[in-house]
């Protein structure tokens, strides 16, 4: 077997702490998940994760930088087979399972945990944007090409339905008693009415 570069040592340490990281926060929580955990689950040290990442902050959100493409891509090969609102709803209109909500209510706690320490808030905020930006995009190429004029500007669009979506995804995992999906549907309808 040949021997890794120290690049290439790097690399993999970069992506086993990546992967560690994603467990630990889906079967944690991001509060409850720790730096030692993360790294003992993928074998290392904490001191691979600060250099790595900093910490579990940094490291939150490279897995978001790192995960942002692929859950585009998904968008955007959904809408593109979308011929109408029902279909545009119902991509839109997805509701966050098992996996997915784990992580949207992780995401929940990064917020929270976040929101009074400035340079992270920044940072996440950065990533938000370019990532709401892509997202208007898609809709304003997809709503257009199926003749859909939105209730609202999308861009306050896709800001209310991550809010959304964060908020149902929180209430789900204390009371799971509202139908997430019938509530999305229904907002999603109101801001893609049909034409009279």
């Amino acid at each position: 077997m040949a021997r890794l570069t120290r690049a290439a040592q790097q690399e993999r340490t970069h992506e086993d702490l990546l992967r560690a990281g994603r467990k630990v926060f889906l079967r944690r929580g991001f509060l409850a998940a720790t730096v030692e955990e993360i790294a003992a689950d993928a074998g290392y040290t904490r001191g691979a994760v600060y250099k790595h990442f900093g910490g579990k902050e940094g490291m939150w959100l490279a897995i978001v930088e790192a995960d942002a493409d692929t859950h585009l891509q998904g968008l955007r090969t959904a809408l593109a087979q979308a011929t109408g609102r029902d279909d545009l709803v119902a991509i839109l209109g997805t509701v966050t399972d098992g996996d997915a909500a784990k992580w949207t209510t992780a995401a929940a706690e990064v917020l929270a945990a976040t929101a009074q320490q400035p340079e992270i808030a920044a940072q996440i905020a950065v990533l938000q944007a370019r990532h709401d930006d892509q997202v208007v995009a898609l809709l304003e190429k997809h709503a257009g090409r199926l003749g859909l004029e939105p209730a609202m500007p999308l861009g306050q669009m896709v800001v209310m339905l991550g809010a959304l979506g964060i908020g149902l995804a929180l209430r789900q995992s204390i009371a799971p008693a509202a139908d997430p999906a019938a509530i999305l549907a229904h907002v999603l309808k109101t801001a893609f009415p049909l034409a009279p």
